[in-house]
């Protein structure tokens, strides 16, 4: 095994063990967050089915956002589905043998990757170009942006303008997932776009990405709501 495959292989099991390690312990220091005070946002439900039923359509369609702010929403909700695409795209590599569903699915999947530079330029354009998000973004929010535009680049680049040899990347992956690491493919294409990839993922959990886990830790959106039929009395007297 050369040099640079042990490079890669023990980079990206560093990686791994960053990635779950740092988003199990931040995910820990939210749920052990003391919460003594009610404070769920109301409307909310009485019951936890109701809470969960309600965090559950909220999270599937970003309720919120869409409330809040109509065109962030658009370019934050497409861009959260094209990753589910994205995702079930590259699942293929890192499974064997691969379910018919999934193969069917490609097509559809290499659709919506095509597209997911859009939503990432629309959102860097919204930081830059409107002023009160402007006011609010650091570099650390440009950083994730332009980081995820570059992935998503680089992987367009690897299926459309350099081929890789997908047997070798298959096999060097499937190889890590299992504990078995082979040779990597030595094509400048996939080494950079891999590269990228363990930089989301060293970063990952020490940035704002991770709200992807914190959100279902919220106390605002996961405490019941009190029966607003009880009737609260004032302890110093009075109405």
């Amino acid at each position: 095994m050369s040099a640079l495959t042990l490079f890669y292989v023990g980079t990206s099991y560093l990686c791994a063990a960053v990635f779950f390690g740092g988003l199990s312990y931040r995910l820990a220091g939210y749920a052990a967050t003391p919460s003594p005070l009610r404070i769920p946002l109301t409307p909310q439900a009485t019951t936890v089915f109701g809470v969960i039923k309600k965090n559950a359509v909220s999270m599937a369609v970003f309720r919120a956002l869409f409330i809040g702010e109509r065109w962030t929403w658009v370019g934050g909700y497409s861009l959260h589905v094209i990753f589910v695409f994205v995702f079930l795209r590259h699942l293929r590599l890192f499974i064997n043998p691969v379910p018919e569903f999934l193969v069917d699915l490609q097509p559809l999947a290499l659709l919506f990757a095509a597209l997911l530079p859009l939503p990432v330029l629309f959102l860097i354009s919204r930081r830059m170009y409107v002023d009160r998000y402007r006011y609010i973004s650091s570099g650390a929010d440009y950083f994730a942006l332009v980081l995820l535009l570059v992935i998503g680049l680089s992987g367009l680049a690897l299926k459309f303008v350099s081929h890789s040899d997908l047997v070798g990347v298959k096999e060097f992956l499937l190889g890590l997932v299992l504990l078995s690491p082979v040779e990597m493919p030595s094509h400048p294409a996939f080494m950079l776009h891999f590269s990228l990839v363990l930089l989301l993922g060293f970063y990952f959990p020490f940035s704002k990405l991770v709200h992807a886990g914190g959100v279902f830790l919220s106390p605002t959106t996961t405490q019941v709501e009190d029966n607003r039929e009880q009737i609260h009395a004032n302890p110093r007297g009075g109405n």
